[in-house]
């Protein structure tokens, strides 16, 4: 675990091979019914969420849901000892679900097939992470548990502070970052001497 820590956040090779799995399982589903099942979902709460945070700001979001909650469901699944494939595509999803939950917490939802029945957004978000919860804590794999867990933290974090620590700052993050590579790169880190 150590030494896959170190090689993520180098230059190396090497840290492609760990990071770009963790990107790609953003668009990955285990069944065409999960898939629907979560396009259904990012179809309905799409025009909330690109209202909420712009179009560019809402694809880097989605990305990012879906590493950090894969990530998040590797190391459950390394604690526990269960090596399953992790998909980042619900996570990803469940960040946006979270987010608009936690922007409007009153609007009213309602289940596709029993539309009669109404509850606010706080409320089901409150049941989702209490679900998620117990399906992490008591060894359910009916899904993965833990990737949702960490795509609604993450999405309840971002519109809470990241928005403002992140988006509204990043051009001084994108540009230490290319300093960073720059610095890497003449260094022997894989690119041009």
């Amino acid at each position: 675990m150590r030494r896959m820590m170190f090689t993520y956040f180098t230059s190396d090779p090497s840290s492609r091979a760990l990071c770009s799995p963790m990107l790609l399982s953003t668009f990955s589903h285990f069944s065409l019914f999960h898939m629907a099942a979560n396009m259904y979902v990012l179809w309905s709460f799409s025009s909330s969420i690109v209202s909420l945070l712009g179009c560019e700001q809402f694809i880097a979001v989605y990305l990012s849901a879906g590493v950090i909650s894969t990530f998040v469901s590797y190391v459950a699944k390394m604690a526990t000892g269960r090596f399953e494939p992790s998909l980042g595509a619900s996570g990803a999803i469940m960040t946006v679900l979270a987010a608009v939950c936690t922007k409007m917490p009153e609007a009213k939802l309602a289940i596709i097939f029993l539309p009669m029945f109404t509850f606010t957004a706080g409320n089901a978000l409150k049941a989702i992470i209490a679900f998620d919860t117990a399906g992490l804590a008591l060894g359910w794999r009916l899904f993965d548990h833990a990737a949702h867990l960490g795509g609604a933290l993450f999405g309840m974090w971002y519109v809470t502070y990241g928005h403002e620590l992140i988006w509204k700052n990043r051009e001084p993050l994108v540009k230490a970052w290319h300093e960073m590579r720059t610095k890497n790169t003449g260094k022997g880190g894989g690119g041009k001497s």
